[in-house]
């Protein structure tokens, strides 16, 4: 279970292109927000454009989303390849540097310690964890945000400067779907 300040685990996961997709990959850039997210809750759904937009406003400075699908798709249906491909054209992700990675075996989860979709881990141009948690405070409406946590955190990052809020504990998302038998212990004690 990461922690701030810890290094980012390497990882090779599947991208919904058909290629393995690793984080090495952004090893240019000065900030690297991996996200856990999933095509089949509201709230993963509610931000998707909303990262979209993040992404978009600040690529230029030399940032990146991973997104992270770890759901069991056999009890998730729409958490398949097939409709991680779906979602990417529909977020026309094709035409972005946007990754959307399959992590079936949902060891990258564990490793981070992830337990929501969605779940954000930010990291420095070290590489080093710099903020996890929650992407705001207003899931439904993106205009009532009076907290842009991910944003404001992607910005100090790009600054340079350290974050003052590291971690927000996640209020708006749904457990990660586990494989029965495959749940860590720190996602039971928070359920």
């Amino acid at each position: 279970m990461l922690q701030i300040g810890d290094k980012m685990p390497d990882f090779n996961l599947l991208g919904v292109w058909g290629k393995m997709r690793n984080n090495y990959e952004y090893a240019d850039k000065y900030a690297l927000a991996i996200i856990f997210t999933c095509n089949s809750n509201k709230y993963s759904q509610a931000y998707s454009e909303r990262l979209i937009k993040l992404f978009d406003q600040y690529e230029e400075d030399n940032f990146a989303i991973i997104g992270i699908n770890s759901n069991d798709d056999s009890q998730s249906p729409e958490d398949t390849m097939e409709m991680m491909v779906k979602a990417a054209y529909h977020y026309k992700l094709h035409e972005r540097n946007f990754l959307y990675v399959k992590d079936d075996t949902q060891e990258v989860a564990k490793t981070f310690g992830a337990s929501y979709n969605p779940e954000v881990f930010l990291f420095n141009s070290k590489r080093e964890l710099v903020y996890k948690g929650a992407i705001d405070d207003a899931w439904e409406n993106e205009t009532v945000v009076t907290q842009a946590y991910l944003e404001d955190a992607v910005e100090y990052c790009l600054d340079g400067i350290d974050v003052d809020f590291p971690e927000v504990p996640v209020t708006f998302g749904e457990p990660i779907i586990w494989k029965p038998g495959n749940e860590p212990e720190y996602a039971k004690m928070k359920s």
